[in-house]
Order: C-alpha cells, then structure tokens, then sequence
C-alpha cells in the first residue's frame, strides 16, 4: 500500500476514536455505494452524521479540510443520499469534516461541523 493510503487509513482510524471519545457512535466505516465513499458515517442523536476525513503530514500547501472540493461533497452527499434511503432515516442528517495533522507523534484533529451541504 502506498504511503499517502496508509496515512489517509490512519487518519480515519485516528478520526474515529476522536469522535467515539465525544460521544459519537460508529455506524459504518467507509459505507460504498457505486463508486462514491464515505469515510465514515456516525451518530449522536438527533443527528446522523457523514464524516469526510482528510489527513496531511504538513500544512505547507494548505491544510486538510481545503481538500474537500465540490466534487468530494456532492460525491458525498450522493451516497448519503442512498443511505438515507436505505435504512430509512427520518432524523436529521449533517455533513461533517474532520481534518488531521500528523506530524510524527504528534498529531491534530479539527471536527468541522456542517462542513458541506
């Protein structure tokens, strides 16, 4: 696996247990449909919440919530879309980003909260 994979997988890992911590139930973890992906899909009631995570080893060019482009979010807010579908959900949804920075041991996290529609 390339590095830039390994980094993003550890990002998801790390951003997981940061949202776990703050009271965040895990739902599904990198849910699929077609060929769209989300990261991560989370709960804490009322809301249902898809979670784009994006990770960087530096912030020279720019910082990892900058990566969420327009076509990132409509890709995701597709699959949510299916999602909500398919299991039903009549509560509210929101659209997180989750942002890390590692940096050898050290590592931050940003949770965005309604990072895009």
């Amino acid at each position: 696996m390339a590095s830039h994979n390994d980094t993003g997988k550890k990002g998801e890992e790390l951003a997981a247990k940061y949202l776990e911590a703050k009271g965040y139930e895990i739902v599904e973890r990198n849910y699929r449909w077609k060929r769209y992906e989300i990261d991560l899909i989370v709960k804490k009631e009322p809301f249902l919440v898809f979670v784009e995570v994006k990770t960087k080893t530096n912030t020279t060019f720019g910082f990892p919530e900058d990566e969420v482009t327009a076509r990132k979010a409509a890709q995701v807010t597709t699959a949510a879309e299916e999602y909500v579908y398919e299991t039903n959900w009549r509560k509210e949804i929101r659209f997180d980003i989750v942002a890390v920075v590692i940096r050898g041991e050290n590592v931050e996290i940003e949770h965005i909260l309604d990072g895009f529609y």
